[in-house]
C-alpha cells in the first residue's frame, strides 16, 4: 500500500518531518511519499494561505508521477479535501477531520491546541462542516506561528502544553488533539505533562487511510464528490504550468 501525504505549505523540512511521523505510525508494508507543493506559502495561517494550498495540493498529487492507494492532506483547518475527492478515485483523508474523529473514540470531549489565533475560526468552521463540532470543548492558540514550531521546539513546547492545560483544566477537555501538521513530534511530551490522550492528526490520518484501503473502500461518486464536469480551465494553476486535462466521466444515476 502506497499513502501520498500532502503537505500543504512550500516548507520541505516540514514535509520531511511530517512524511517521519507518517512512517512511525504507518503499518509495516504501508510506504509513506511526501509531497510538497510547487508553488504557495511557506506556512499557511490565513484563508488567503488555504484556499492556495487547496490548488497547490491538487496540483502536486494529481502530477504525482505513480499510482498510489489513498492521500493524507496534511494541512490542519485547510481547504482542498472535497477537491481531492472529486478528482482521485482513492480514499483522502483530512488530518483535521481525521484527528477530531479519533479523539471521539478516547473521551467526552476534545480541545485542539493550534498556532496563531487568527487560525481558530478556520478550524472552528472545518470542524462545524464535519459535523465534529459538538463534541469540541474549545479551539485554543498558543501564538507560535508554524514556522517558530521548527525555529524553537523547546519554547514552542511550552507554549502548546500550557494552552493544552488550560484546555484540560478550565474547558474540561478530556482529549487533546494537536492542531497542526508541524505539531507532530510533539504529542509525548504533551502527554506528559497534561495526563490526557493526546491525537497527532497525522498518524489519525494515515491509521484511517490504511483501514479505508483495506476495507476496500473509498469516495462515492454519485453525487457530491462526482468527477468534474469536462470544461476548459484556463491558466491552471500558474504562468508555465501545463493545465490539467479533466476527463469525460461516466454518469451514475441513482439507483430507482
Amino acid at each position: 500500500m502506497r499513502i501520498l501525504v500532502a503537505n500543504v505549505n512550500t516548507t520541505q523540512s516540514m514535509t520531511d518531518a511530517i512524511a517521519a511521523q507518517a512512517r512511525r505510525a504507518a503499518l509495516p508494508g504501508t510506504e509513506i511519499v511526501g509531497i510538497t507543493p510547487r508553488f504557495g506559502a511557506d506556512s499557511c495561517e490565513g484563508n488567503f494561505e488555504s484556499y492556495l494550498a487547496a490548488v497547490a495540493v491538487m496540483d502536486a498529487v494529481t502530477r504525482y508521477d505513480g499510482e498510489f492507494d489513498a492521500v493524507v492532506q496534511a494541512g490542519y483547518g485547510e481547504h482542498g479535501r472535497e477537491g481531492l475527492q472529486e478528482l482521485l478515485d482513492v480514499p483522502v483523508v483530512d488530518i483535521t477531520e481525521a484527528a477530531a474523529a479519533t479523539a471521539m473514540y478516547l473521551g467526552h470531549k476534545f480541545s485542539v491546541v493550534t498556532t496563531l489565533d487568527r487560525t481558530v475560526p478556520l478550524i472552528e468552521d472545518r470542524l462545524k462542516l464535519a459535523g465534529l463540532d459538538a463534541r469540541c470543548a474549545s479551539v485554543r492558540a498558543s501564538g507560535m506561528a508554524v514556522l517558530e514550531l521548527e525555529a524553537d521546539p523547546e519554547r514552542a513546547i511550552e507554549a502548546i502544553v500550557a494552552e493544552a492545560e488550560w484546555a484540560v483544566r478550565e474547558d474540561k477537555a478530556e482529549v487533546i488533539v494537536l492542531g497542526c501538521g508541524g505539531m507532530a513530534e510533539l504529542e509525548e511530551r504533551i502527554r506528559e505533562r497534561c495526563g490526557v490522550p493526546v491525537v497527532d492528526g497525522v498518524a489519525a490520518a494515515v491509521a484511517a487511510a490504511e483501514s479505508l484501503v483495506r476495507l476496500g473502500l473509498t469516495t462515492s461518486k454519485v453525487r457530491t464528490f462526482a468527477k468534474p464536469r469536462p470544461k476548459k480551465v484556463v491558466g491552471w494553476p500558474a504562468p508555465g504550468v501545463p493545465e490539467p486535462v479533466l476527463q469525460e466521466a461516466p454518469i451514475v444515476e441513482p439507483a430507482a
